[in-house]
């Protein structure tokens, strides 16, 4: 599907979303930031939809993020409750998305990256908030950067303006690896591919869990904490479906009727 700010493409259970802002360096405005969280929102509706990859065209940008030459010119400002792209304040999400970072992810392109789930990057990307450097902050970076690198290295990125490269954002954890060149989306496949062998149901108490974890400041009140989504796992098919095929030598037919490989 193509539509004004992205494309989507489905490849089986995945879902493509490709940013296609190229001549704005896949920088976002107002109306992309709907048009990508009706695209998340009707992945997220989509049972037969499981994984979300999200990336940018050309080879040299993923997202310079805010579109500040439409801001400046007095353009709309506004977003939808989801954030940043229709990711940065979504919450409650049940299926994995996946960054493939195939160039610069600058200001909202970075907190794009941090929002998702997994990441890949080419050799050549590079990583960068430097909102503070045009009087402005990054609404979700400043949160969620911090919680995912610690402090300092956080505040060296924010206060700073330190740029990462992809090396420095594997090193960090930012990434979870870096692909070949120009093959970032294919890494991001290849990822998609390892959790689509898991219980989709599973994935999305992890993903439950996970989320409520982080905002539970006592890691014991986590842990004695009452996760419903954990008990529609335990009342699932697939609770009994995984030890069962394992005991059986097979691979196993999760609840959805996809059998993963």
């Amino acid at each position: 599907m193509t539509a004004a700010s992205a494309t989507t493409t489905r490849e089986g259970p995945v879902l493509i979303v490709t940013i296609t802002r190229v001549e704005r360096a896949n920088a976002l405005h107002s109306a992309a930031h709907f048009e990508l969280s009706r695209i998340f929102d009707a992945f997220e509706a989509d049972p037969t939809l499981l994984v979300a990859i999200i990336t940018g065209a050309g080879e040299t940008s993923f997202s310079a993020g805010n579109d500040l030459k439409m801001q400046a010119e007095g353009g709309p400002m506004e977003r939808p409750p989801t954030g940043f792209a229709g990711l940065t304040k979504r919450s409650n999400r049940t299926k994995p998305v996946i960054a493939a970072v195939n160039g610069v992810a600058l200001g909202g392109g970075f907190e794009i990256v941090l929002a998702c789930d997994l990441a890949v990057a080419a050799p050549h990307a590079r990583f960068a908030l430097p909102e503070v450097r045009r009087g402005l902050v990054p609404l979700a970076g400043i949160h969620l950067l911090p919680r995912q690198v610690g402090s300092k290295a956080a505040m060296a990125i924010l206060l700073a303006g330190k740029w990462l490269t992809a090396s420095e954002a594997l090193a960090l954890g930012l990434i979870n690896e870096i692909s070949a060149e120009n093959g970032a989306l294919d890494a991001a496949k290849k990822w998609a591919g390892r959790v689509l062998r898991g219980s989709p149901q599973a994935i999305a108490t992890c993903l439950d869990i996970v989320e409520r974890s982080q905002r539970t400041p006592d890691v014991q009140d986590a842990l004695d904490g009452d996760y419903e989504s954990l008990r529609r796992l335990r009342a699932s098919p697939d609770f009994i479906e995984g030890p069962k095929a394992f005991s059986e030598g097979r691979d196993p037919v999760w609840s959805r009727g996809k059998e993963t490989n």
